[in-house]
């Protein structure tokens, strides 16, 4: 019998499932981080009972996160706090210090003035010597504390500063922070950066926040203070806070709750919970939130009270919020100039315009944007590259012209190249001598371009220089190129110049107007930004004639044969001349094919666009200047020259220069 019995135990069919998978890629969560956002968007306490011990089980503040919040009422004031644990060594090592400086800017206090930071004890926070404290850290903390009504504070300061004291009780220990108030925007908000590290000497350690606090704990004191210091919410604040939710296109506090009631996606109106009076007064505003989603055909309605949310209704209200975010941030920026906006954030093709504004997208990750005054008579946002920063944001002036490229498209250069390859080969000379044959205009810039675009190239190993002006390229160049460019988030972006069409009209070096003229204005809209930009040609074509680089002829203009290479020539020549006293050497000129070495000391900003000034032996030379060098300030470096394009090599060996 119980040979029998154990024989059909061993039949019988059990499930056991096995751990779900993660899928790759960057956006990949794993099942557990999933359901526990979830839960979280529900607004169910991590710890699941009412001031019992939080489910994480390791961190400071993970007792207080499950106490936090246990005296608030639903006429709590309330805060929203966004956080961001940053690995400094993945940031880089300018990280802190160019967020820190962003959070200084001007323009953010109550009186359009430079923002200044502060800390527990001081109102003058010394940026760079917190900087200097944290450089040995792990991490770092970031948050964005934002009260809703943060403008009813007459001291953001104090409370800033107290509610830091009330996360050290939590925490149980002394933190090291600085703080910016920003009241430039409709929600006066405070960026706080807070060190990795506690302790002194020897007893220094990383500072670890369980994962609860972070999520609820910090949320909950800080809409704990907030009400103690502004009483509660009256039941006209709350009515009138939801009312205003109820016509917004964006995710609401509204939204959420009916996403809690819901049941298979189907909303019963009849089914909240509460008094009789106060379940009465919500179920018109959901109501009247209902009828909202359906005629943003995102919801559908049953019966008098049941409704069907549509699926994605969260993402489709997230994103519709950021678009409006978008429309006020162009409008903003044109002032009122006629424009047809162009809302993606990213780039389907090739663009070229002004830029209009700029500014942060996500101020807590560092993701800015662009709003460009397109050459085609629109103007754009544009969403900067994740990898770009606040570096590259601050190196692009407002009213530079900026040339925006769809990421991992092929490029012409490359197209070009491949076609005037024979057997593998590329040779500038056959590409030169084409040129001339079909007359085109300044063929060595046009030659200078796609030797720039080889060498880049071939640092990432695609394509092999075999002498000079000579390279053996792939047979599926195009392709790999295409992926080449699809890996750098920096290929998306490039400075055309750095000064306005205004100022290039009578500039001195080489500008965007002048490739413009030599294209005859080919792209430029007759509206907009392009009809400002034919304007400034005829002015820059004015000056060239000044100049005698340029002469009119009837109705045609002339323009001298390589006068890109004439202009950048005349003023690295001049601002060489003019460099000699302060640097104390001879300036060195420098021709096509010329090899060069010596110690990067600086950057010099030209019309013709960014010069690496080199310490030589026997002289200082200009070297244009590219992003490789940007980390190499004071160390030896050598480079070589054909025209306005250079490769550089960052070996320190020396050699003999020209």
């Amino acid at each position: 019998m119980a040979s029998r019995k154990g024989s059909q135990d061993a039949d019988r069919f059990r499930v056991r499932p096995a751990a779900p998978k993660s899928r790759a890629g960057p956006g990949s969560q794993r099942f557990v981080s999933q359901v526990l956002k979830a839960v979280s968007k529900a607004g169910a306490k991590a710890s699941g009972v009412k001031g019992a011990r939080p489910a994480s089980t390791f961190g400071r503040g993970r007792v207080a996160a499950g106490m936090a919040g246990g005296r608030l009422g639903a006429n709590a004031r309330r805060v929203v706090i966004k956080s961001r644990f940053l690995v400094l060594k993945k940031a880089g090592a300018r990280s802190v210090a160019t967020h820190l400086r962003y959070i200084e800017r001007d323009g953010t206090t109550r009186d359009g003035q430079r923002g200044q930071a502060y800390g527990a004890g001081t109102d003058t926070a010394d940026l760079q010597a917190f900087e200097e404290r944290g450089r040995g850290d792990r991490h770092q903390f970031r948050f964005i504390v934002s009260v809703e009504d943060a403008s009813e504070f007459e001291d953001l300061r104090g409370y800033t500063r107290e509610l830091m004291a009330r996360m050290e009780v939590d925490l149980e220990t002394r933190l090291d922070w600085v703080a910016v108030d920003h009241w430039d925007t409709d929600n006066p908000h405070t960026h706080v950066v807070l060190r990795g590290k506690v302790g002194q000497g020897r007893g220094t350690r990383d500072l670890v926040i369980a994962p609860d606090y972070m999520a609820h704990g910090m949320r909950l004191r800080a809409s704990e203070l907030a009400t103690e210091w502004l009483g509660p919410r009256t039941e006209l604040e709350m009515r009138q806070g939801l009312l205003r939710e109820v016509d917004q296109e964006r995710y609401t506090s509204l939204d959420r709750a009916l996403l809690r009631q819901a049941a298979v996606d189907v909303v019963d109106l009849t089914a909240i919970p509460g008094a009789t009076v106060d379940r009465a007064r919500r179920q018109t505003v959901l109501r009247a939130r209902m009828h909202r989603l359906e005629a943003m055909a995102l919801a559908e309605r049953i019966d008098a009270n049941q409704w069907r949310l549509v699926p994605g209704m969260e993402q489709t209200l997230n994103a519709l919020g950021e678009r409006g975010d978008i429309v006020r941030a162009m409008n903003k920026a044109m002032r009122g100039e006629p424009r047809e906006f162009a809302l993606e954030a990213v780039v389907t093709g090739s663009m070229v315009g002004r830029i209009a504004a700029k500014g942060m997208a996500d101020e807590l990750n560092d993701q800015g944007y662009l709003v460009v005054d397109g050459v085609d008579g629109r103007a754009h946002y544009v969403k900067l590259p994740k990898g770009a920063g606040l570096a590259e944001l601050h190196d692009l002036p407002v009213g530079g012209i900026v040339e925006v490229k769809a990421k991992g498209q092929p490029r012409e250069v490359d197209r070009t190249v491949a076609a005037l390859s024979h057997d593998g080969v590329y040779r500038t000379a056959d590409h030169l001598a084409h040129l001339r044959i079909a007359r085109a205009v300044d063929p060595q810039s046009t030659v200078g371009v796609h030797a720039r675009r080889l060498e880049a190239l071939r640092r990432a190993g695609i394509v092999d220089r075999q002498g000079n002006g000579v390279w053996r390229v792939p047979h599926d160049l195009v392709e790999r190129a295409r992926q080449y460019d699809q890996q750098r988030a920096s290929s998306v972006l490039t400075l055309r110049s750095h000064l306005s069409i205004d100022q290039q009209a009578r500039a001195l070096g080489a500008t965007w107007l002048d490739e413009q003229l030599i294209n005859r204005g080919q792209g430029l809209a007759g509206e907009g930004f392009g009809r400002g930009a034919r304007d400034a040609m005829r002015q820059r074509t004015n000056f060239l004639v000044e100049l005698g680089l340029a002469e009119r002829r009837g109705g045609a203009v002339i323009l001298e044969r390589n006068l890109l290479k004439t202009l950048r020539g005349r003023e690295v020549a001049l601002a060489g001349k003019a460099l000699e006293s302060e640097v104390g050497k001879a300036y060195r000129a420098l021709e096509s094919g010329d090899w060069v070495s010596g110690v990067y000391r600086r950057a010099i900003q030209l019309d013709s666009g960014r010069y690496a000034l080199l310490d030589g032996d026997r002289g200082f030379y200009l070297v244009p200047w590219r992003p490789i060098i940007q980390s190499r300030l004071g160390i030896h470096v050598s480079a070589t020259v054909r025209e306005s394009n250079v490769s550089w090599e960052l070996t320190q060996n020396r050699g003999v220069s020209r």
